[in-house]
């Protein structure tokens, strides 16, 4: 009964790391630019609002360009499987289902990707914040 008991807890794991981000999803997602200014110490910075889903090995939003100052208050929705989203560069991440805000006060281009090891396609799930 022991040894049953072992493969069936591997089976269970196994089934869960794959069940992060498998398949094939297709999920919307709304980018608002809107025009409010900025609270979060940007002086004459707009707020960004942003809601990406993630779905298996990609993010519904492959682009945001912001401009520096600007708020940008970020959305993550789990669309399918468990996911997060870091901000490389900015130190930034939001679990699924959250949403945090941040300037953006570094020029350049940053990388999000996904921070939770979601399965074979998980280095696939990137995007790219611009800030001008």
């Amino acid at each position: 009964m022991k040894r049953n008991w072992k493969w069936i807890m591997l089976a269970v794991l196994l089934m869960l790391a794959l069940a992060g981000c498998g398949g094939n999803g297709n999920g919307g997602a709304s980018d608002g630019n809107g025009g409010s200014s900025g609270g979060d110490g940007a002086a004459s910075g707009q707020t960004h609002e942003v809601t990406i889903d993630a779905t298996n090995f990609e993010f519904s939003i492959k682009e945001i360009r912001v401009k520096q100052g600007d708020t940008v208050k970020l959305t993550l929705n789990n669309a399918e499987g468990f996911h997060a989203l870091k901000v490389e560069g900015y130190n930034k991440e939001v679990q699924g289902g959250k949403t945090i805000s941040f300037v953006a006060d570094k020029k350049g281009e940053f990388d999000y990707v996904c921070s939770v090891f979601c399965g074979t396609g998980h280095e696939e799930m990137v995007g790219k914040l611009i800030v001008e």
